[in-house]
């Protein structure tokens, strides 16, 4: 079916394009909600009158995308997640997420005009990201994923960093002390293990638990 846009829609086309859509997205979606016409001589006549204010009105929109890519390339998107120990988040970034930030500092960007890479961000760090403006312009957004629980993260590292140092030896076994440890008994081997500062192992073994945890509350579905 042939119509004509009165507005622009997206994937189809801009106002005052002539385009051909299926009869059924036609009468059961553009035509109830005024975005096109039915093709005629008298509605493209009505088209054409309109012509010169259509295109100022393209104009306006390629400054308008233009200066929006400017303000999108000027410096990077700072979004704060709450992450586990191993850099990935609880949660993940979306196209809606960077849609809400923007909006927050006053540019108004459609969701869907937002690709992110594979749908979502899911861990700390740096990405570029392709916003779409206006018909074929592009602008490159840089979004820089951070914890918001750094302090956290950084204490908890510093304390699985601290219990292995004092689970390693505290000088280097000499020779004669490898070779006798060698030919040490099973029994003994076993005694000098579980010498080890029962509590330092069990920091240890409970950082490396709450980290695996965090991975599996991830992989699970939302």
């Amino acid at each position: 079916m042939k119509v004509i846009l009165n507005s622009d829609v997206t994937n189809l086309g801009e106002e005052g394009d002539i385009c051909t859509v299926a009869p059924g997205y036609a009468r059961n979606f553009l035509l109830p909600k005024g975005l096109v016409m039915e093709y005629s001589e008298r509605n493209l006549a009505s088209i054409e009158e309109r012509r010169s204010e259509i295109e100022a009105r393209r104009e306006q929109k390629r400054k308008d995308a233009a200066s929006v890519k400017e303000r999108l390339e000027a410096e990077a998107l700072v979004i704060s997640m709450t992450a586990g120990i191993n850099g990935k988040l609880f949660g993940s970034v979306t196209n809606a997420t960077i849609a809400e930030q923007l909006a927050a500092q006053g540019i108004e960007v459609e969701r869907k005009r937002i690709d992110v890479p594979e749908h979502s961000l899911k861990a700390v760090g740096t990405y570029k990201v392709r916003v779409k403006l206006y018909a074929d312009e592009e602008a490159l957004l840089v979004v820089q994923v951070v914890a918001s629980n750094a302090q956290e993260l950084e204490e908890k590292r510093s304390r699985l960093a601290g219990a292995a140092g004092q689970m390693k030896p505290s000088k280097e076994e000499t020779p004669e002390a490898a070779e006798g440890s060698a030919d040490a008994p099973e029994g003994d081997q076993e005694s000098d293990q579980t010498s080890l500062d029962p509590e330092v192992i069990a920091m240890q073994q409970a950082l490396e638990e709450e980290a695996a945890q965090e991975d599996a509350d991830r992989s699970s579905p939302e």
